[in-house]
This record gives structure tokens, C-alpha cells and sequence, in this order.
């Protein structure tokens, strides 16, 4: 089987989720899109239509847990240049794991930051 994107949707979670969505609008310099049910409250990344990856921010504290060193490492889109992306990241109470590194002519770049929540998050850009 060939997918057209490996990834269809995906969950950050947070445990301060009203701290978690100023973090990722200032650094992505963007609105979030609440969406509230009685057993998670969600902040949607907002996508140009729902055919494309999306994904959120959540807090359901029995079913997520941060991390900065245990399972998946989620890439998310940091083009034009990740470095842009980077320059925010301490001001909105993040750090800076790993600088903005080139991967290959190729491939462009890529840089890791700990989120507010404790989450391990990495960046990619095509150009830089």
C-alpha cells in the first residue's frame, strides 16, 4: 500500500492546554481553533481544508501524557525556514533542543524544541 500522506491526524497533548495554544500561536504566529467535547478539549491547527493532515493540541489527562524523551517524535512544517520558527520559541517559554541542522541539499532542515507542556517537537524546512 502507498499513502499519499503517512499522517492523517495528530494529538499533542498538554497538561495546561490555554498555555499550550499561546505557545504554538506565537511561535507559528497563527489562531488555533477550539474544539471542546465532555471527555477532551482540543486546539485544532488550522489547515487550508480537511482533506489535508491536521492536528491538535488536547488535554484528557487519563489518555495523554507529555513527554520529552519517550515515543514519537511529530515533525511539524517549518517552512519557510525553521530558523523563524526558532526565534520565537524561547520568548513563548520553550527551549531550543536541537539547533536548526541540516539534513542533506536534499532533504533541507530540521531543529527539536521542548514545548511548554514538556514535549519533545521537531521542525522541518525544505529551504533555510
Amino acid at each position: 500500500m502507498l499513502f499519499k500522506h503517512a499522517i492523517s491526524w495528530f494529538e499533542i497533548p498538554t497538561e495546561e492546554i490555554d498555555r499550550a495554544q499561546k505557545f504554538y500561536e506565537t511561535i507559528f504566529d497563527m489562531q488555533m481553533i477550539p474544539l471542546n467535547t465532555p471527555q477532551i478539549q482540543m486546539r485544532m491547527f488550522p489547515i487550508e481544508n480537511m482533506m489535508n493532515v491536521g492536528g491538535a493540541l488536547t488535554n484528557n489527562k487519563a489518555f495523554y501524557k507529555p513527554s520529552a524523551t519517550e515515543g514519537v517524535l511529530l515533525y511539524l512544517n517549518g517552512n519557510p525556514d525553521v530558523q523563524i520558527i526558532l526565534d520565537r520559541i524561547a520568548a513563548a517559554g520553550g527551549t531550543i533542543l536541537v539547533p536548526k541542522t541540516q539534513i542533506s541539499p536534499e532533504y533541507g532542515y530540521m531543529a527539536v524544541f521542548l514545548d511548554t507542556e514538556g514535549n519533545r517537537i521537531a521542525l522541518h524546512s525544505v529551504t533555510g
